[in-house]
């Protein structure tokens, strides 16, 4: 491997000036435990939200922090590469933990994601009825978790997108894979949800994006493993999902796709907003090879017991044609309390 560039003079001086502020300082050590909103930062550090958003261009335009939109909301976290991280890193490692203020900080932290946490599953349990009554049709959860983790296999996961995360459980069962990995949904209120419920398993470093199925806003050739689970059968033209689920594929790449197979349960279409009734194994791999993946696998898990008002779910794994020269061979990063 090529040694990384030293930093320039230049650059480490504006980096250092970037940091070397009490609060600027106190705000990237919050974001080592994970992405904040600048409402999130006034609370914990009791400071006006014209204060904070100064502190936090400076931190931005440092090329310390990284901004993202979700709706109205503005999120920020630590940068996850580049030089500004590499210089700042030993400062913010050094940091001692049991200094009062740090100390006082990550207290109003916890108390800040706890009234979270509380939110997010105020909203979940409004809709957990409906879902578990769902969930009452197919097989358990952890059986389709399991054939999920089957058919991923043991190729290392560099970069991992689950499109549609809404909770975040296939972000729970996959981050500790992989080196980076980012949920997407168009619902803030379900990202709240995912974001309460990673915080409360303690996986830090998950990127949250607010965006669009059909326009993923990601790079093309971004991700080695796109998972697409229970989201298909929400949408108009589930062909189209994964033909832009299948730019952002790196060579070699792979798509796991998670749903129902068909059936003819027609209440789901009003409770719970399915668009589609199932799909059938060569549907959705035909969508696939349009897309330029080869179908390597299609398995369905029965239902419980047998019966009309059942759901048997389908799973698909599409493996991108173009030969992949630089599978990563680093381990996992992420950190799981």
């Amino acid at each position: 491997m090529a040694e990384k560039e030293a930093p320039s003079l230049d650059l480490t001086l504006d980096v250092l000036r970037a940091a070397a502020e009490e609060t600027r300082l106190r705000i990237l050590a919050l974001l080592t435990e994970g992405e904040l909103s600048v409402s999130d930062l006034t609370d914990i550090l009791g400071q006006s939200q014209p204060r904070i958003s100064r502190h936090l261009k400076l931190l931005v335009e440092a090329g310390l922090v990284v901004r993202h939109r979700e709706g109205a909301w503005a999120f920020f976290r630590l940068t996850d590469r580049g030089t500004a991280l590499r210089i700042i890193r030993p400062t913010l490692e050094s940091l001692d933990r049991s200094d009062p203020q740090l100390r006082e900080d990550r207290t109003r932290l916890e108390t800040v994601r706890a009234q979270r946490s509380q939110a997010a599953q105020a909203y979940f349990s409004r809709l957990a009825p409906d879902w578990d009554r769902l969930r009452s049709l197919h097989a358990p959860e952890a059986v389709v978790e399991a054939a999920v983790i089957d058919a991923i296999g043991s190729k290392p996961i560099r970069n991992l997108v689950d499109l549609g995360t809404g909770t975040g459980r296939m972000l729970q069962l996959l981050a500790p894979r992989a080196n980076r990995t980012v949920g997407l949904d168009a619902s803030h209120a379900m990202l709240s949800v995912a974001r309460a419920n990673l915080e409360k398993v303690g996986l830090r470093g998950i990127e949250l994006r607010q965006g669009d199925i059909y326009a993923p806003p990601f790079p093309r050739d971004t991700f080695d493993l796109v998972v697409i689970h229970q989201v298909l059968h929400y949408l108009d033209d589930p062909a189209r999902a994964i033909r832009e689920a299948a730019r952002l594929v790196a060579p070699g790449g792979r798509i796991l796709v998670v749903d129902f197979a068909p059936h003819t349960l027609e209440f789901l279409r009003e409770a719970q907003a399915h668009r589609r009734l199932g799909f059938a194994p060569s549907q959705v791999a035909g969508w696939l090879d349009e897309a330029g993946l080869d179908c390597t696998l299609t398995k369905e898990i029965a239902p419980p017991r047998k019966g009309d008002d059942q759901l048997t779910v389908s799973l698909w794994l599409g493996q991108d044609r173009r030969v992949a020269t630089d599978w990563p061979l680093s381990q996992p990063n992420k950190e799981v309390a």
